[in-house]
């Protein structure tokens, strides 16, 4: 007992460091955050023998991770290495302790997890947890690495940033206290440092020609996942149904939704990851919030009337009977729209923005269990769940931690895009890896020209296996700043970062950022400058995984080097309507290919058009055969006699080079450009949009 105490109070002389108004804190490397990230980097600098404090205006260490996320996004597990890995192996032991199992016994858990076993006892990991399991755990790299950290300590972001010939000198907190350092780290979610050291950002999405990409900016009538109306009767914007004059229900927005393809200034959906249980000894029953209006949740009742059933589907079971629940469905816990302002608002209007999401979120579930027009076995149901009273204890049992998807993107050295993801450009300089797929929640809920209500910007688009994150993304472009790395907020674009964001991600880039930090001091070199070749050769004795040869499914990925004539890929398609992407079948070109989801029939189009020289093609179509597949697909040849129209059947096998199928030989000319058109008009099955060739025929002008 004796011990125990002793700990508890080293953590405390640890952690809690004062530091008074006016006074300087010193130290080789400051980060300022307290994500999961920050961790990483912080342990990572003292394994390296430099000194390292976290100013954070945190409480709680671990953002996300500890604030709820419990159900994590491991993607491919293989390539989650270092600390991250060391993380999640130290959850594992937690849950090897007989008193980790309060509320239930380990057996009657399972171990069903996102992907992956939630416990994976060959490689002693476990990627599903509890909040409090993973607070303790990084508090547990805290003391036994004796880290400084100084909390509740917020930027002053209007004049707290010295920055001399391109350095950052000090950074002030707004109660006075200084930090100097040779290098500084911004793990937050928002981007406060990098913003307030004048390094350029992007807030928003980029258009698709900005970097070439097929999946950015605004993407209306893509109805991936099932976070949308689209499998719903169409649900009416407006007070009184069907009368515009009425006014515009709450939660819905009456601006247009922007062209396809256009940039924007909007900021994908936050919420609050939830821990619930239906355990009645720990179950705090769901509260009437404070300013709560019924109102506010008239979509819901009107989507309930038309028929929606799976409230439930992402109360996903962590530990303990208890959940993290995430958003599903067309109205959900997400927040769409308002949250816009929240990357460059004052902390005052962030706190606003923060309150609002609560008394959303709270009134979600309050709505839930008292409204009559929520279904009877839905309402009955959502009553036997409530806040997990052991979670979050000095917030009400509310997660402390927003779900700050997406915020500043910093503009660095390198941008991150959905091409190097995809693996259609190499990346350079490999620091770490992804494997989630590309997920963007939803950025607004939107009246369409039809009159009916619909959201936008939800995307799930595979990345078609491991991908790896160049450092140069970590780093700003030397003229903006030499001794800063980013993290969090890297150089992505908003499509790439919807891959990027995941919290073992983070964790990952934090431990290679440190890395990086302490070889530009020990080298008295500008971050950009820091030799590579020191850098892998350090990032792979420490574990970290920069290359992966196991590819991304079960099968090669076929590639168009590999077959004469001109192939396209569907990524070079023009896209109208609602296309899936997936790798579920073989053989496939590159990242995997795209499917209608046997849906919304003859409102989805693909279009492939190039420039060929004069002269005749056999004009072949790509697909992975299913007996599920249309066979009567309907495609358009435009050529130099005009347009022909053919029907494909996609259940039966390519006859050439068992990948393609003929559609037939025709003359294009040179100054007109070949064109497919790829439809799913009256099909009997999912449309499959892989790949198109053009075969120049021999003997032809």
């Amino acid at each position: 007992m004796k011990t125990k105490y002793f700990l508890s109070w080293l953590i405390l002389a640890v952690t809690f460091t004062p530091a008074t108004a006016d006074e300087t804190t010193n130290a080789d490397v400051v980060i300022y955050g307290g994500t999961s990230a920050a961790v990483t980097a912080a342990v990572q600098v003292k394994q390296m023998g430099k000194s390292v404090v976290i100013v954070c205006p945190d409480k709680h260490l671990g953002g996300l991770s500890s604030g709820g996320l419990g159900w994590t996004d491991t993607g491919k597990k293989e390539v989650i290495g270092g600390l991250a890995r060391d993380f999640y192996h130290r959850i594992y032991l937690e849950y090897q302790k007989p008193e980790s199992w309060q509320w239930q016994t380990r057996d009657s858990y399972g171990n069903k997890g996102q992907g992956n076993r939630a416990i994976d006892g060959e490689n002693r990991t476990q990627w599903i947890f509890e909040p409090h399991v993973a607070e303790k755990v990084f508090e547990d790299y805290i003391a036994e690495y004796a880290i400084p950290v100084h909390r509740d300590r917020w930027l002053d972001r209007q004049s707290g940033v010295e920055v001399v010939d391109g350095r950052i000198v000090s950074i002030r907190m707004l109660g006075g206290q200084t930090y100097q350092a040779k290098v500084f780290l911004d793990a937050t979610y928002e981007g406060d440092l990098l913003a307030a050291a004048g390094v350029p950002y992007h807030v928003g999405r980029e258009s698709v020609e900005q970097y070439g990409e097929n999946w950015n900016g605004v993407q209306t009538g893509v109805l991936h996942h099932q976070h949308h109306f689209g499998n719903l009767p169409p649900i009416s914007p407006y007070k009184t149904p069907g009368d515009p004059s009425s006014g515009v229900l709450p939660r819905i927005s009456a601006d247009p939704p922007g062209e396809k393809g256009a940039a924007d200034h909007r900021v994908q959906a936050y919420c609050f990851r939830m821990c619930l249980t239906d355990h009645p000894e720990n179950r705090v029953p769901f509260a009437e919030p404070e300013g709560y209006d019924p109102s506010q949740y008239e979509l819901l009742a009107r989507i309930y009337q038309a028929g929606w059933q799976d409230t439930f589907r992402k109360f996903d079971p962590i530990p303990n009977r208890k959940t993290d629940t995430n958003n599903h469905g067309p109205m959900s816990t997400d927040n769409i729209g308002f949250n816009y302002d929240y990357p460059e608002a004052s902390y005052e209007r962030r706190r606003e923005i923060i309150r609002e999401h609560e008394t959303y979120q709270k009134g979600w579930l309050y709505f839930h269990t008292t409204d009559p027009r929520v279904p009877d076995e839905i309402r009955t149901a959502m009553q036997s769940w409530g806040l997990a009273a052991d979670e979050f204890t000095d917030n009400g049992n509310w997660p402390h931690q927003i779900y700050v998807r997406e915020a500043r993107r910093m503009i660095g050295k390198y941008v991150m895009t959905e091409n190097e993801l995809q693996k259609r450009r190499p990346t350079p300089k490999s620091v770490g890896m992804g494997s989630y797929s590309i997920d963007s929640h939803n950025v607004q809920r939107y009246i369409t020209p039809e009159g009916y209500v619909q959201n936008e910007g939800d995307i799930g688009v595979s990345t078609g296996g491991p991908y790896q994150i160049s450092y140069d993304s970590l780093v700003p472009k030397q003229s903006d700043c030499t001794n800063l790395l980013v993290p969090v907020c890297v150089s992505s674009s908003h499509i790439a970062f919807g891959s990027i964001r995941m919290e073992p991600v983070f964790m990952i880039l934090g431990q290679s950022a440190a890395t990086a930090a302490v070889l530009a001091i020990d080298g008295g070199s500008a971050v950009q400058d820091v030799r590579y070749e020191d850098l892998k050769e350090r990032l792979e004795a420490d574990g970290q995984v920069l290359q992966y040869e196991g590819g991304g499914g079960s099968g090669a990925a076929l590639r168009p080097g590999d077959f004469s004539g001109i192939v396209l890929d569907n990524v070079a398609a023009k896209l109208d309507g609602s296309w899936q992407s997936s790798q579920a079948n073989h053989p496939h070109f590159l990242a995997g290919y795209l499917h209608d989801g046997n849906a919304n029939k003859g409102q989805s189009t693909a279009t492939f058009e190039v420039a060929l020289d004069a002269g005749t093609y056999d004009v072949q179509i790509a697909y992975p055969v299913n007996n599920n597949r249309a066979s009567n697909v309907p495609v358009q040849i435009a050529h130099a006699e005009g347009t022909e129209s053919v029907t494909l059947n996609q259940r039966s096998k390519p006859a050439v080079e068992d990948t393609f199928a003929s559609l037939g030989r025709y003359r294009f000319d040179a100054g007109t450009p070949a064109r497919v058109v790829i439809t799913n008009d009256a099909t009997d099955g999912y449309v499959i949009i892989d790949a198109v060739r053009f075969v120049p025929v021999k003997g032809s002008e």
